[in-house]
């Protein structure tokens, strides 16, 4: 091979490993697609200050307006990234998964967000001090590449969602997080519950409720207490408003297939 064509070579975006190929020191196996997708010399120097931690649903990983200290990349489950009013009134506005990391300002090196950030599927991950993060990101620019790529993707589908909540109705809503959800969690089943979803979309239970039912009579999903089955993805995907198009054309930026 000629010198070219090794430095060619040399220079080609790496390929992202498999789920399990990496792991932390504890040898706890990597499933987040950025973890997988840097070079290894980037990888082990993060690698030491990756804690494993599980993940549990409701568990609140930051808070609006206070100092981030930790940053989380998950293996699996979802988090959802929340704006909450003076009043209390709360509504979700973007979702979070394996494809990449929260709290997302950090890949700036800002240390406050406007966003609640708390688990609305359960799972599990690998936490690190913002600190250490930083520090690493001034030896690894693929990772502050990808870390980069991620908030600017991510901030487009806040925005979509932003106007999705304001102009759609509720069943179109409800379709285009149902398909989010499972695109990041990668099952058609959901544990999730009418209340946590009305204050997701931003309304109330009986529209969650009325939303939902009218999805079921359509055979499109089956609703039992605290869980959602998507039994007809072609038809929820009919069912959502073009939000969740619009969403899922970035999704090979994010490492995402439908399921």
């Amino acid at each position: 091979m000629s010198k070219a064509n090794r430095t060619a070579v040399a220079n080609r975006d790496p390929q992202p490993l498999n789920a399990g190929e990496r792991t932390n020191p504890a040898g706890k196996p990597v499933s987040n697609a950025i973890l997988l997708s840097i070079p290894d010399e980037e990888f082990q120097a993060i690698r030491p200050h990756l804690q494993f931690v599980p993940l549990p649903q409701r568990l609140r990983l930051q808070e609006a307006n206070q100092k981030l200290d930790d940053a989380y990349f998950l293996n699996n489950g979802m988090v959802s990234l929340v704006f909450t009013t003076q009043k209390g009134e709360s509504v979700e506005v973007g979702v979070v998964g394996k494809e990449g990391f929260t709290p997302i300002p950090v890949a700036a090196g800002v240390r406050r967000s406007p966003h609640r950030a708390v688990m609305q599927i359960g799972g599990e991950g690998f936490k690190i001090d913002v600190s250490e993060l930083a520090t690493a990101l001034q030896t690894s620019p693929a990772l502050q590449s990808s870390l980069n790529r991620y908030a600017a993707v991510h901030g487009m589908q806040v925005a979509q969602t932003a106007g999705c909540n304001r102009l759609h109705d509720i069943e179109q809503r409800l379709s285009r997080w149902l398909l989010l959800a499972q695109d990041r969690v990668g099952s058609g089943l959901l544990r999730i519950t009418h209340d946590f979803l009305a204050m997701m979309l931003g309304t109330d239970r009986p529209s969650v409720s009325l939303a939902a039912g009218g999805l079921q009579r359509k055979n499109i999903i089956e609703y039992t207490r605290g869980s959602v089955r998507i039994l007809n993805r072609k038809k929820l995907e009919g069912s959502a408003c073009e939000c969740y198009g619009i969403i899922q054309a970035f999704n090979g930026e994010l490492a995402l297939r439908p399921s």
